[in-house]
């Protein structure tokens, strides 16, 4: 099948074959038969690169109305952004935060690409573009089984079938091993293959050699480790090494932060490749610590990745190593998942990562994302992935085989019946009014992926217990008996519409509640900036921070000096330990809006510069939804409005 067959106009029809796309992959022309240019719903589980972009472009282009395309996070937002922005006469919005406001230019665009959460809020505050959508995209659907995003991405996708009936879903999977259920859900026609346009081969590193499984074999001349070295260190370097003195590109995956830097730092030992001008632009992007590091290793052709570099840093190595000017990216597991930046070769350095308690490994699904990195189209003549076994005894490779390369991914599981996500989703739908009843919330959540997996399961009484919590909180209002009354009125109090709104769960909506009262009977001389910081930032919608062991002292001892201007006494919380977070975090923002520099703070701190930059834009976010709650119940503080004005 070829792109002159499709029904698209002949400028965007000259525009793929100027990109060297003429004929359809086996998947592609499989969804076109399917009807995904007929209005039809689909579910594509396919590889990495198996061309999963242009069947969403196939979808939107044909669909007759405007389009949305969801996307798990803000870089791959704006990478889709930029990708579709290219097709001739398509115009093409993009929304990522502001999460009170409800976009309504975004109704101009022929595409609107943005996060889950972002579309979540769009529904909530009552945007009006929603209901005028002919075709909806969801990227990485998969995600239906992780913890975080998972409840919003479902409670979306029922939430938008009701908005615009009729609307067209087309939903691109990695591979997974249940995806039928996803399109049964759906109501949608399945496409799966494990075809790739580039073969792959993955393979096990140990004792020097790669034994790959289709039955080829690699010698690896890694170095033997000094007195403090690390054997899989110098592995990794080796086969890097090997893959760049190939002509090709490598992804190097570990467990931590400090992990990728370290071996970023290794690597640049090589040399790679010489990029003065790229490290000359890393250093003008920001002067820290950590970006010093990263231009040190940029100029030998080595880049590291990871939240804790700030997010111009993140794009300029994602498009230096696609533009192939960097050799080599050593990453946490996070780039695998994120925005597209194949390699010939991924290497996977740690297979496990410690979960608080103890070291596990990693998801399936999640290395084989990793791998699936690997060979690029009219770029690479094949993609390489390597696993490297933690010892060199046949027990530890024959591991490996059977836990990762043999076997399939795990089957997505539904995460809503989570209590927090219930009530976080039970509010929104009746703030929103979608739902006055038990009875129509239980309707609504009928048409989630959980009540399609679930079907034998009973949500009426955990439904009416969340609404007794809801109740509790003053969010909502319940005719009956809240726990069994499924019939009983339900209906937000303008304190829940406020948090619905606010786009914050209830837990943190309770939370600001509880300490804007504190605050108000306060003596206004102790309510400060580091009043207000110190409510947004014990919160559970903040992402806190790390504590060190050297550093305790001394932030005890300023939380003792700044008692009075905390609504939470020291002796009188359930977590000292979370709470101390919680004051550092305050302690830093005060700086930053008293004029502390970056640099400063990062080193003063040790909290990575890209760390700073998302938790001032949650602390932003959070005083906006303090400043709300706290007109919601009659308290005169200025104090958020003032301290987010400074931000």
């Amino acid at each position: 099948m070829h792109v002159r067959d499709l029904p698209l106009p002949a400028p965007v029809q000259e525009h793929y074959e100027s990109e060297g796309i003429e004929e359809l992959y086996p998947p592609q022309a499989a969804a076109v038969e399917a009807g995904v240019t007929e209005g039809e719903r689909l579910v594509a589980a396919i590889p990495t690169a198996s061309g999963k972009t242009f069947i969403a472009e196939l979808a939107m282009l044909t669909a007759g109305g405007p389009a949305l395309y969801i996307v798990p996070l803000r870089a791959l937002a704006r990478e889709k952004y930029e990708t579709f922005s290219k097709l001739p006469g398509v115009s093409v919005g993009i929304s990522t935060g502001d999460f009170d406001a409800t976009d309504e230019d975004l109704a101009e665009n022929d595409i609107v690409v943005a996060t889950a959460e972002k579309v979540d809020s769009a529904i909530r505050t009552g945007a009006s573009w929603v209901e005028t959508l002919a075709c909806v995209v969801v990227d990485e659907v998969h995600l239906l089984g992780s913890d975080g995003r998972g409840p919003t991405l479902e409670v979306t996708l029922a939430t938008l079938q009701r908005r615009a009936p009729g609307v067209q879903i087309v939903a691109l999977s990695a591979t997974v091993d249940n995806p039928e259920d996803i399109a049964d859900w759906l109501d949608a026609d399945l496409v799966e293959t494990t075809w790739r346009p580039v073969s792959l081969r993955t393979g096990v590193y140990a004792d020097g050699d790669v034994a790959f499984d289709d039955e080829s074999t690699l010698a690896v001349d890694a170095e033997p480790p000094g007195p403090d070295g690390d054997g899989a260190t110098e592995a990794t370097a080796a086969l890097v090494a090997d893959a760049v003195d190939g002509g090709g590109q490598c992804l190097a995956f570990v467990r931590s932060r400090r992990e990728a830097e370290s071996l970023a730092r290794r690597l640049a030992m090589e040399p790679l490749a010489d990029c003065p001008e790229l490290a000359d632009a890393v250093s003008e992007l920001g002067r820290t610590e950590t970006g010093t590091r990263l231009a040190d290793a940029v100029e030998s052709g080595v880049a590291f990745h990871h939240a804790g570099v700030r997010s111009s840093h993140r794009a300029l190595v994602e498009n230096a190593f696609r533009e192939r000017k960097l050799k080599v990216i050593c990453a946490t597991p996070t780039l695998a998942a994120g925005v597209n930046v194949p390699a010939r070769r991924v290497v996977v350095r740690d297979l496990k990562r410690y979960t608080g308690e103890e070291m596990a490994w990693l998801p399936v699904l999640e290395v084989h994302q990793m791998c699936g990195r690997a060979g690029r189209p009219h770029l690479d003549p094949y993609g390489e992935a390597v696993l490297l076994a933690e010892g060199d005894d046949d027990a530890a490779v024959a591991e490996l085989w059977d836990r990762y390369v043999t076997a399939g991914p795990e089957a997505v599981e539904s995460k809503l019946a989570a209590r927090d996500a219930l009530r976080t989703h039970v509010l929104s739908v009746v703030a929103s009014g979608f739902a006055d009843s038990q009875e129509s919330v239980l309707d609504l959540l009928d048409a989630t992926f959980f009540a399609h997996q679930s079907p034998d399961v009973d949500l009426t009484r955990l439904v009416g217990s969340v609404v007794e919590d809801l109740v509790e909180m003053e969010m909502l209002t319940a005719g009956g008996d809240a726990a069994d009354d499924s019939a009983g009125a339900l209906a937000a109090t303008e304190l829940g519409g406020v948090v619905s709104r606010q786009y914050v769960t209830p837990e943190t909506g309770a939370r600001l509640v509880e300490g804007v009262r504190t605050a108000a009977g306060m003596d206004p001389g102790n309510v400060t900036a580091l009043t207000a910081l110190e409510i947004v930032c014990d919160t559970p919608d903040m992402h806190g921070t790390y504590l060190g062991n050297r550093e305790r002292a001394a932030m005890y001892r300023f939380a003792s000096g700044h008692a009075a201007e905390f609504t939470t006494a020291m002796n009188d919380t359930d977590d000292f330990e979370e709470w101390l977070c919680a004051v550092k975090l305050a302690r830093i923002v005060r700086e930053w809006t008293e004029g502390e520099s970056v640099e400063a703070i990062v080193e003063n701190y040790r909290i990575g510069p890209g760390d700073l930059e998302a938790r001032l834009e949650r602390v932003e976010w959070l005083l906006g939804a303090a400043d709300a709650v706290a007109a919601v119940v009659d308290a005169d503080l200025p104090v958020f409005r003032e301290v987010r004005e400074q931000l």
